[in-house]
């Protein structure tokens, strides 16, 4: 094998690719980037069993340079030198030359570094899905989503299938659903897609949501999503990222949200959130995070937090309007900064059911978004 590269192309697929490498695996070639070439150009694959990406630069695109291929052929090197040694090289121009006992030789400017591969043919197989379920989203809408939901998936392994996002798809509306039964995350959206494609039970692991964030272009480019069995299949441009699909039944999350409210508050979502984190910073060092919400009868609402050790905090909120019974309530403050982080419009409702029920945090101005968190006993 034998080509020339231009080195930020090659620098940026190498860090897309190095994201599916994994640290802890037994599998010796599982460490390594997989490169190969033909007449199209360079493809780069890396996977860790769980998720796999793959990263092709062409020729050229849109009148640039990107590679040429001297001799087609593959090898696999070991992706911790690899991208070490990509970022660090001088020239814009990358040659890689790869002999018969597939010892690789890597030149660019006046620099040359000689380091022995792996045989490509011994590199697992990318799957090969069956494509009657593909749907499109454009990318920046699918990391909003993403990053709206995927915080609130469990990390703990007690529950396998809850350190998942939830994807289900009906009539055209994508929904995720994250929760760690503490508390719940909901974003759905329209989608392009056949009209009688749907699905529910999806759950692709939350740590392959936060890799996809990281290497999809914040643009309105459309990916397209591909559901098998137990794959799903994102592709974008040049990048095809698979992910595994956790095994079991998600729970039936829409019997836990509250139909009814008795008391009811729209606030500020920029002034709330300061608020809590305010709260938040006693009750942070006296390890509960608990922070208190109380409903006053002059009009207000009062956020109180305290820390025995410490000290206390009260703060003060003007609500833009208030009904309903009075209410004194308890929860963790971090979950309500990650649910009012993630809401991106002005104004939040926030439904109050009683002051040991879920109470559901809605944005004012269009219901793609609800977030669940169940309060916290302090008596």
């Amino acid at each position: 094998m034998h080509i020339t590269v231009q080195r930020e192309k090659l620098s940026n697929a190498v860090s897309h690719v190095s994201k599916a490498v994994s640290s802890r695996t037994t599998i010796p070639i599982l460490t390594g980037i997989k490169i190969k070439t033909d007449d199209e150009g360079l493809t780069l694959t890396a996977s860790d069993s769980d998720v796999s990406i793959e990263v092709q630069i062409p020729l050229e695109e849109a009148g640039e340079w990107g590679v040429t291929v001297h001799q087609p052929g593959s090898i696999v090197l070991t992706a911790r030198i690899f991208s070490e040694i990509v970022r660090k090289l001088p020239s814009n121009e990358i040659d890689i030359q790869v002999d018969d006992r597939l010892v690789t030789k890597i030149r660019s400017g006046q620099a040359e570094f000689t380091i022995n591969g792996m045989d490509a043919s011994e590199y697992p197989q990318l799957p090969h899905l069956e494509e009657d379920k593909v749907f499109s989203v454009p990318c920046d809408l699918l990391k909003a989503m993403i990053r709206q939901t995927v915080f609130g998936v469990s990390t703990s392994e007690m529950r396998p299938i809850l350190t998942g996002l939830m994807w289900s798809l009906d009539q055209g509306k994508l929904r995720f659903v994250a929760t760690d039964s503490h508390r719940l995350a909901s974003r759905t959206a329209m989608v392009e897609c056949p009209e009688d494609l749907s699905f529910h039970n999806v759950v692709v692991p939350g740590k392959s949501c936060n890799e996809l964030v990281k290497i999809l272009d914040d643009d309105q480019n459309l990916a397209d999503i591909v559901v098998a069995d137990n794959q799903i299949l994102v592709k974008s441009k040049h990048i095809l990222f698979y992910s595994r699909l956790l095994e079991g039944t998600y729970p039936d999350t829409t019997r836990i949200i509250p139909q009814g409210s008795k008391t009811e508050i729209t606030v500020s979502t920029k002034e709330f959130l300061q608020s809590i984190e305010r709260a938040s910073l006693l009750s942070r060092e006296g390890k509960s995070n608990v922070v208190k919400l109380v409903t006053m009868p002059d009009g207000t609402v009062e956020i109180t937090s305290n820390a025995p050790e410490i000290g206390k905090v009260t703060d003060i909120l003007m609500p833009k309007a208030m009904n309903g019974e009075e209410l004194k309530i308890s929860f963790n403050a971090k979950y309500m900064i990650d649910a009012l982080r993630a809401i991106d419009s002005a104004e939040i409702k926030a439904s109050f059911s009683g002051p040991m029920s879920p109470f559901v945090i809605r944005p004012t101005d269009h219901d793609w978004m609800l977030h669940l968190i169940l309060p916290v006993r302090t008596y």
